[in-house]
């Protein structure tokens, strides 16, 4: 962070620079009045999406190695067998029907479980839910 906060403040002041040449040659040598906003505008414009693309690109995390499932977070959580089964279908992306489907159970059931799996891993929405999980290296 305090090296994009130092190359941000270095673009600003080569802007500034420029912006003072542009200036400059603006006086001298009677440039248009509409090149030099328009010039202004292109050069904060770039520095916008730039620094936009910087501050807000998503940080990976990058983990080596297989994926080992972190059991003593399982246990903590109490999530049962089941559950866990229907935890690792949810993050497969399948409905409450395809995943009534494999399990043979009904879809009242899997609504219960899927409710018992939000509430043990402290989630609102299914992929709340997904990413609770991974954070605490229960799922891959």
């Amino acid at each position: 962070m305090r090296r994009t906060i130092i190359i941000y403040g270095i673009a600003m002041a080569a802007l500034i620079g420029l912006l003072k040449f542009v200036e400059y040659k603006f006086v001298i040598r009677d440039i248009p009045l509409e090149f030099y906003i328009g010039s202004v505008a292109v050069m904060f414009t770039a520095l916008g999406v730039w620094a936009g693309l910087r501050l807000t690109r998503p940080k990976v995390i990058e983990i080596s190695g297989p994926f080992e499932r972190n059991e003593t977070n399982l246990k903590e959580t109490g999530i049962s067998k089941r559950e866990y089964e229907v935890l690792e279908l949810i993050a497969a992306g399948l409905s409450n029907q395809e995943i009534a489907a494999r399990l043979f159970v009904s879809n009242s059931t899997i609504k219960t479980h899927v409710s018992s799996v939000l509430a043990k891993l402290d989630a609102s929405r299914r992929t709340e839910a997904i990413a609770n999980a991974k954070k605490m290296r229960i799922i891959p």
